[in-house]
Parts: C-alpha cells; structure tokens; sequence
C-alpha cells in the first residue's frame, strides 16, 4: 500500500506561500464574509449573500450526489442559497457550453465537472475560438467509484486491471478489418485519462491500436449493447447497470489503477466567485455537509434513492447502491464485499482539492496532447484551485483538523502497474512513460 505522505512537499510549498502572499487580501475578505453571512455559526439564516440564486449543472452520475443531496435536504435553503438550482446536463459538451453563457445566458454558473476540464476552460482549449473562460474549483467532489467496462464477446480475453489480454484480440480484429472502439466522456477528462493509462499499461497505444470515441454517460449502456464499442470508461452507476443487464464485464475499478484516485470537482466561473464570495463561501459550506452526509455508509441508501428518482437519474436504486456500498459484482465471476475501493465523498480527504492531483491531470493532458508542452503548469493551478476557500469554508463548519490536510500535496502517488508520480517531478514521471503523444 502507498504510503501518504501529508507533508509539504518542496515545489508546493513554495508556490503556496507566493500563491498566500498574492491571495492574503482574497483569503481575509473570505473570511469575513463568511463571518458577515454567518455571525451565528456554520448554519445561520444566510441573510446578507449577495444573491440567493445559484445555477449548478450535474451528470447523472452517482458522483454527483453531493449537489443533488445540498438540494434534496435543504442545505442550499439552510445558507441563504434558497434559489439555487441544480439541473441535468446532457453530456460534458453541454456542460461546457452552458458554463460559456453562464446564468445571465441561461446556461450555468457552475457545475459537477471532470476534474481537468475548468484547465481546458481556463486555457481556452476546448471553447469556441479558444476563448478563454476563466474557472476556479472549489472542492473535489469524490475520489474512485469509476469503472473500466468491456462488452460480453471479450470476456475470454481475461482482462482485469491488467489489459494485455486485449492486445491480441484487438489486432486480431483489425486484421478482420473491424474498428476497434474504446468510448470515454470528454477528450481530456478524467475517463479518457483512466482508458488511455489503462491501455497504454498493456501495450495498446490508445492512438493507433483503438478508436478512442467519445459517447455521453448515460448512453454508456445503450451504445454497448447494440455493439458501437468494445469497452467503455464512466462513472457509476453505469458499470453496474451494463452487468446487470448482461451487456459486459467490468474490467476494473479505477481504484484499482491508482487507490483513492481524485474525480469530478465542484468548479464555477472565476467571475461568479469574484462577484460573490459570501454566496460561495455559503454554497462551498453547504455542499461539504451534502459530502459528511453521503459518506455515512447509514445514508446510502437513502441516497440512492433520491439520486435514482426520475427528476434526477431516472435509474433503480439497485444500480447505484451496491457499488456505493462496497459491493462489486464485475460480472465475470469476480464479487467483492466491502471494497475499499469504494467512491468516496469525505473520507481520507476526498472533498479536498489537492494540488499535487491536479498536476497529474495536467502532466497526462499533457502526455497525449491536449495542452501545449510549454504550459506552465503550477502557475495554472494556482489560478484555477482555490483550496483557501475550502479550508474557510470546513473551518467556518467545524471540521476537525485531524479531517484537513496539512498540505496541498499528498506526496509521491504509485500506480498498479508501477509508475511512481512525484509532484516535485512531473517531467522525470511523463519521460518515464513509454506511448504517448508528446516526444
């Protein structure tokens, strides 16, 4: 098991105390609007927010529990944000394009969001004329609980979290001249990093040996099923609808390829944050308690059920609990109970924004040519993580000190096949990977 290191790390600490210097007029102002909004605690009538209205998008995915349950619970109402809205985007593309007209557009303010995409957004480099929309994440709001789904023709080719099986199928079927199509979410996002890394770890070069597809989460299974692709990378509770209806198999849980790996983020426009820091400060509050809430293994239940009615899923509740519980059934012959591996809202720092994660989404959208090589990429998250808001806002709720990390780098990360990710050294790392893009 990798050892967690909570210590600063040499190259963050550095940075953070630039970053603390430059933002100690911001993180101040933060701190007294939250004592502005909330002279009587954590959960005080938020009277004083500069607007009581906030728009949110999600994917109907288990991940993004927390906004749903800041919702169903009352907790945006608890904090003055008694208009917020929280509303189904179709696919990552529209999230996107929502986020570009934002509110005043009628699209959103912010959103449920793959990690790596308000980088893209801020760069420019997935927007209309490559427009730059500055974003900013506020908290990371899970880590695991994806999966790695391959369709029922496969399963003689054995793979697990070790592809090689594949190889030779694959070639064996481009040889027969078919297409050999792997589908992820968003080029750039977290599930086309999860496919590529799993690929490129058995030899298959996601550029050559496959066509990687791009296909919306909820219409994962569908495609599978009338066999648009071979395998397929999303987040739950998609993996386990495709067992349970006998389309496919999971391969394996992302967890399996890096353990309490970081996934989606809350992220908003830089310029809704600027113009409301207490409306943030109450909104980052109340989805941290929706975060607390969701990880009592006592309330899954009750949060399947709600995330599985049909104004927000439209999904049985018997597709998002097992898995939310720990409970993995691949569909190959393989069941795992209490897996640790689980998707995880709070525990073992998971709503904490660490920035040692978001340079390893970088530094791998940097490996398959999603960013220019030239990126700086510190000075980039020090634009875009605002992990300051997050200590104000679990300090403004009572968060124990034990439950904050000390750092925002959790150190050196190893993955199943080996890699080792040092944040100091993001370069030796990306030399050390064999196909990829970049030279």
């Amino acid at each position: 098991m990798t050892t967690r290191n909570h210590t600063t790390t040499p190259g963050f600490s550095r940075r953070r105390l630039l970053q603390g210097t430059a933002r100690l007029g911001g993180a101040a102002a933060t701190i007294a609007a939250i004592r502005a909004a909330f002279p009587s605690g954590a959960f005080a009538e938020g009277s004083g927010l500069e607007t009581a209205k906030v728009a949110l998008g999600f994917i109907a995915l288990t991940d993004s529990a927390p906004l749903i349950i800041a919702k169903e619970k009352g907790l945006f109402d608890k904090v003055g944000l008694t208009e917020a809205s929280v509303a189904k985007q179709a696919s990552w593309a529209t999230t996107r394009d929502n986020l570009v007209l934002g509110s005043a557009g009628g699209g959103i303010d912010g959103a449920h969001i793959l990690t790596p995409m308000p980088y893209l957004l801020t760069l420019g480099t997935i927007t209309a004329e490559n427009r730059p929309l500055p974003m900013q994440i506020l908290c990371r709001l899970n880590t695991n609980g994806q999966a790695i789904s391959v369709a029922k023709e496969l399963m003689p080719a054995g793979a697990t979290v070790d592809a090689t099986g594949l190889k030779a199928a694959f070639a064996d079927m481009k040889a027969k001249g078919q297409e050999v199509k792997c589908a992820v979410t968003f080029p750039g996002g977290t599930h086309d990093l999860w496919m590529r890394y799993w690929l490129a770890a058995a030899g298959i070069d996601p550029n050559k040996d496959v066509s990687t597809i791009v296909v919306p989460p909820p219409q994962m299974v569908a495609n599978m099923k009338v066999g648009n692709m071979q395998a397929f990378c999303v987040g739950e509770p998609w993996g386990d609808q495709l067992v349970h209806q006998g389309i496919g198999y999971s391969a394996c849980t992302t967890g399996e390829l890096w353990k309490d790996h970081p996934e989606k983020s809350l992220a908003l426009r830089a310029d809704w944050i600027d113009a409301h820091p207490k409306a943030v400060a109450a909104l980052l509050q109340a989805v941290l308690e929706a975060q607390r809430w969701a990880e009592k293994p006592e309330n899954k239940e009750e949060m399947a059920q709600i995330i599985g009615r049909r104004a927000w899923f439209n999904v049985p509740p018997a597709d998002i609990l097992p898995r939310s519980l720990g409970t993995i059934d691949y569909g190959d012959g393989r069941k795992v109970e209490n897996s640790p591996l689980l998707m995880k809202y709070w525990q073992d720092f998971a709503s904490y924004p660490f920035q040692s994660h978001e340079l390893w989404f970088l530094t791998e959208d940097r490996r398959w040519g999603y960013i220019a090589p030239d990126t700086d990429l510190k000075a980039l998250i020090a634009k875009v993580n605002r992990e300051d808001l997050w200590r104000a806002a679990a300090q403004a709720i009572g968060v124990a000190a034990a439950e904050i990390p000390t750092s925002p780098s959790r150190g050196k990360e190893t993955f199943f096949d080996g890699k080792v990710f040092d944040p100091d050294a993001p370069d030796a790392y990306l030399a050390s990977l064999a196909i990829k893009t970049v030279a």
